[in-house]
């Protein structure tokens, strides 16, 4: 007996609707290979090159050159070790102030959405403008070194910006005033998601409100709390505006207390027209941000995989 096939040709209509589907999707496909796909390509291949921006033409092959003396930059490995510094304090800052307001709004019943509202304009305020406040503020004779002269903590006013180490802290500070409310926002999801009943048992048990956010709140954000750090350390790595808004020296300022490596990279390429030097370290971040990119999908697999 010849065995009939059990599948099915698609209908007329079925691959219509997939023409359909395909013509709506290829605006962004073409933006994707354009200014995302074509631009890492040549910054790759640019990177084994000694090319100018104003005579392409005569560029010259290099091999793993601008690799090697990337490595061996130690202007390179300082701007990474100013990242580091930025970010240990500034993830530390805003999970802090983002746990703190999100459990409050979260027990907040009256006005809560004119919180909400009130926490997050630092983030919808443009970067320059929200910079040009906090520098009124944090300035040597600004209300915050003022105030910190009468409380007896400062004897005289701190020139930061002269300084070798206090840049990336001072930075690191304003980035938590002005992005905790993103933080604010994915942690409230992350909270709305828990049972309450959980919550619930955990009361008729007799745990506090302390006991019961250490104990339940915090490790079922688990999910939340690690994306918010990766997503804030890649966008650490990307840090321009910022220092290039406060300094604007291609080396960072005094000490290179303000370099980092898309500042770096700016001044090789556009500075120095190093545009295959400046490719390779682009393409070093690329590669970083990438890993990261992964070890948070895989902890987050492995997350749901195991139930937590």
């Amino acid at each position: 007996m010849q065995k009939t096939s059990v599948i099915q040709k698609p209908k007329k209509g079925m691959k219509s609707n997939a023409v359909w589907g395909y013509f709506f999707v290829m605006p962004w496909l073409l933006f994707f290979a354009v200014f995302l796909v074509y631009p890492l390509l040549l910054a790759f291949m640019n990177s084994f090159l000694d090319v100018s921006m104003l005579q392409p033409e005569k560029s010259t092959f290099l091999g793993f050159e601008n690799w090697v003396n990337v490595l061996k930059d130690p202007l390179f490995w300082r701007s990474l070790m100013n990242i580091f510094f930025n970010q240990s304090i500034f993830i530390v800052l805003s999970l802090v102030l983002g746990l703190f307001f999100a459990a409050l709004l979260n027990e907040i019943k009256f006005a809560g959405s004119i919180f909400r509202t009130i926490y997050f304009i630092p983030v919808v305020m443009s970067v320059t403008v929200a910079l040009f406040i906090f520098d009124q503020l944090a300035e040597p004779y600004g209300v915050i070194q003022l105030i910190l002269m009468k409380l007896g903590w400062l004897q005289q006013p701190v020139f930061w910006r002269m300084t070798e180490w206090l840049p990336m802290p001072v930075i690191a500070i304003f980035s938590a005033w002005k992005w905790f409310g993103i933080q604010v926002v994915i942690l409230l999801g992350g909270i709305a998601t828990i049972d309450k009943e959980i919550y619930e048992a955990a009361e008729i048990d007799g745990a506090s409100w302390t006991q019961r956010f250490f104990n339940i709140t915090l490790p079922l954000l688990r999910p939340q709390i690690i994306f918010i750090v990766t997503v804030n350390i890649i966008n650490g790595l990307q840090m321009f505006t910022e220092v290039w808004v406060q300094q604007r020296d291609i080396m960072g300022g005094p000490y290179h207390s303000f370099l980092t490596p898309v500042l770096l990279l700016y001044g090789q390429a556009f500075q120095y027209d190093h545009m295959g030097y400046a490719s390779t370290i682009g393409i070093f971040l690329a590669v970083v941000i990438f890993v990261l990119t992964r070890i948070q999908f895989g902890i987050t697999k492995f997350d749901r995989e195991e139930g937590l």
